[in-house]
């Protein structure tokens, strides 16, 4: 039986987390379906409520040593470094592959807030997340909403209010110093320019 918490200040969250839970928490952006990114059993998890292959989801941190900590090569964060923190995913290359779903490639971002956010990641390391929904159908505004796509099959609902208006982060890439704009979001990209307006 899964159970609600009303505020990501909630130490059991962390608790939950640490202890390779998977839940629904609002994210800087949108309501995710998050897990510790360093629990492998928990992303196994994550990815099988998705139903989800070859799709990875996006890992959020609080800084980039944790992504470092995690796996991730140093040289691949430093070159982009400056779209952070901010709202904005970027695809970068990287070996773990029960994390990539041996894709060789992810979505990584370092986030700007919220400060109740912020301390959740600081405690538990980066995490992975995934957007709050079953394939093909809208992301989830509310917990409420989030209840009837997944039930009882999650450990816990974290309650952040209706995110109706919401966007979700953009997701881009960078080709030999060009970006590329996957999926536009919350940030908008001059992609002939490199540069957030």
């Amino acid at each position: 039986m899964s159970f609600i918490l009303n505020t990501l200040s909630d130490p059991r969250l962390v608790s939950q987390l640490k202890d390779g839970k998977v839940g629904i928490m609002p994210s800087d952006t949108i309501y995710g379906l998050m897990c510790r990114a360093g629990d492998e059993q928990a992303v196994a998890r994550l990815y099988k409520l998705k139903a989800r292959e070859h799709k990875p989801g996006t890992v959020i941190s609080a800084n980039i040593d944790q992504l470092i900590e995690l796996g991730v090569k140093a040289r691949y964060l430093k070159a982009v470094e400056q779209f952070w923190p901010n709202a904005i995913s970027i695809e970068i290359p990287h070996s773990i592959t029960y994390l990539s779903q041996s894709t060789g490639r992810q979505a990584f971002r370092i986030i700007n807030g919220p400060a109740e956010l912020l301390g959740v990641l600081q405690k538990t390391g980066p995490l992975l997340t995934s957007s709050a929904n079953q394939p093909g159908q809208p992301p989830a505004n509310t917990i409420d909403e989030a209840r009837q796509y997944f039930g009882d099959t999650i450990d816990f609902y974290t309650n952040g209010g209706d995110l109706s208006g919401h966007k979700p982060s953009t997701l881009i890439r960078i080709i030999d110093d060009a970006v590329e704009v996957l999926r536009p979001g919350a940030v908008t990209i001059d992609e002939s320019t490199g540069r957030v307006i």
